[in-house]
């Protein structure tokens, strides 16, 4: 790491957290007929769910509270409190309702209230919207928030309509990143960020179908189940995320694939676990069709393909919304590339890529599910614990994260892991957050999942609840959907 590098803002802390109730994706598949080796080696172990007396905003208000107090923040200090999510329950308000929550434990723990000059934004992308949430910390603390620091926090719940196809990638949770202007943990290199963005139509949406429900407002817990084209939302996310990186790539300089090949770690948005590494095959074939010769060739006659028409569907870019409405949903776009990310994804070579690049903290999240716009923060904490715990060194070390929100946006961030990251590392304690959970009959999954209060499950005995939803509509009171908390201790 360089001088300057050492002095680059970014994260400085971590602290993640997640429900109590979970789902083991095994014992889902005994209810549903699913394949189980085929889900635990596509998807995942299991997924948390969130109970009735929680929301977006408890889970991220519990990682906020917990990262102040693991890491000794002041909260006088902070100025800056951003909330990614797409979970939101209120269309006006958002990261200060976590600030309300935070400074209410606070004063009861006997600490300062955050500071009244704090800044309480919340970012809405999909699942982007915690790493724009990042970038824009980072851009406080180089700008008006100098000598301050700042917190990002970010949460939903991934729900999918019961026997749909996303019914096993669900998931909820919330991490929070504490910001500083030298990081202590990795760096953001804000000035090398790469950025794709291309409106994706019916990829993946939430109309606020909610509203027009007939018991909207009568203060039951709405399911914001999106509305999705599976295949068609796979294209756009590798598609997203080609181009961000190829964006990257441009700002670095240099060779694409030695980049790749010299980074310590690769961390994806991650809706299941197959996912990133599809995608980051077809990031490194792409690559070879750029920079052309005989690889690329070798790879194209391996697979069978005319390499000219590979090329041509790789590095030229398909108007993929244009596409579908042409055609459907289901159609394929780029056949012979498809082809090759294939193939080369069954290669010796992108296996050592993988198992050494894309290990790190994996066999935790896979037992997470999708947290949305915390998959990756909760990847790079899990990744960053597990190094710490196995004593691999990351210090100095170059790392790619790269977030994605459907829709369609994607950003790839280098990071350069801080010489002294161990110290916070060790506090981030993923084995804390995952402890003392609870697994659900299938009785119980479904009246949770379906906004009901299942018997036999106790209530949450410490963090933030919602204590009440507001049902008065009069014209002297009006605080129907208002949800009330209580911090339990």
């Amino acid at each position: 790491m360089s001088a300057s590098e050492s002095r680059m803002p970014g994260v400085s802390g971590m602290s993640l957290y997640v429900p109590r109730y979970r789902v083991p994706l095994e014992q889902w598949c005994t209810w549903t007929g699913a394949t189980w080796p085929k889900v635990e080696a596509v998807v995942g172990r299991s997924f948390r769910i969130c109970g009735p007396d929680e929301n977006v905003y408890t889970m991220a208000a519990n990682a906020v509270l917990r990262l102040i107090v693991d890491y000794d923040v002041d909260p006088r200090e902070v100025g800056f409190l951003g909330l990614g999510t797409e979970s939101s329950t209120d269309n006006a308000a958002g990261a200060i309702i976590v600030k309300g929550m935070v400074d209410e434990a606070l004063e009861r723990l006997g600490k300062p209230r955050l500071s009244r000059d704090c800044e309480v934004p919340e970012f809405k992308h999909a699942c982007l919207g915690g790493v724009l949430g990042l970038k824009a910390a980072v851009r406080y603390l180089r700008c008006d928030g100098k000598g301050r620091r700042a917190i990002v926090v970010c949460g939903d719940l991934a729900q999918y309509a019961r026997g749909s196809t996303g019914e096993q990638t669900q998931g909820a949770g919330a991490v929070a990143m504490l910001v500083d202007e030298t990081a202590g943990l990795f760096a953001v290199d804000l000035d090398h960020c790469g950025g794709a963005s291309d409106y994706r139509g019916i990829d993946f949406r939430k109309p606020f179908a909610r509203h027009f429900m007939a018991d909207y407002g009568t203060g039951e817990r709405m399911r914001d189940f999106p509305v999705f084209n599976g295949r068609y939302s796979t294209h756009c996310y590798v598609d997203a995320v080609m181009h961000a990186i190829d964006a990257m790539f441009d700002k670095l300089g240099g060779d694409g694939l030695s980049i790749l090949e010299s980074a310590a770690g690769v961390f994806l948005h991650r809706p299941y676990h197959r996912l990133p590494q599809q995608a980051m095959a077809a990031v490194m074939v792409r690559a070879l069709a750029r920079a052309g010769g005989e690889a690329f060739e070798s790879l194209c006659a391996r697979s069978g393909v005319d390499s000219e028409v590979a090329r041509r569907e790789l590095l030229d870019s398909p108007r993929l919304f244009e596409q579908v409405n042409a055609h459907g949903p289901n159609i394929d776009p780029n056949p012979a590339a498809q082809q090759l990310f294939r193939d080369y994804g069954r290669s010796p070579e992108f296996q050592a890529f993988t198992s050494r690049t894309m290990e790190l903290g994996s066999a935790s999240v896979r037992e997470l599910g999708n947290l949305y716009t915390a998959s990756l923060p909760a990847w790079l904490a899990a990744a960053l614990d597990d190094a710490h715990h196995c004593g691999r060194d990351l210090a100095n070390g170059r790392l790619l994260a790269v977030g994605y929100g459907s829709g369609d946006a994607a950003e790839a961030v280098p990071l350069v892991v801080s010489p002294s990251w161990h110290d916070a590392a060790a506090r981030i304690d993923l084995s804390r957050s995952l402890a003392g959970a609870i697994d659900l009959d299938r009785e119980q999954y479904e009246a949770l999942h379906d906004g009901l209060v299942p018997g036999g499950l106790a209530a949450n005995s410490t963090g933030f609840v919602i204590a009440d939803v507001g049902r008065r509509n009069d014209p002297d009171w009006q605080d129907i959907g208002i949800e009330y908390y209580r911090f339990v201790g």
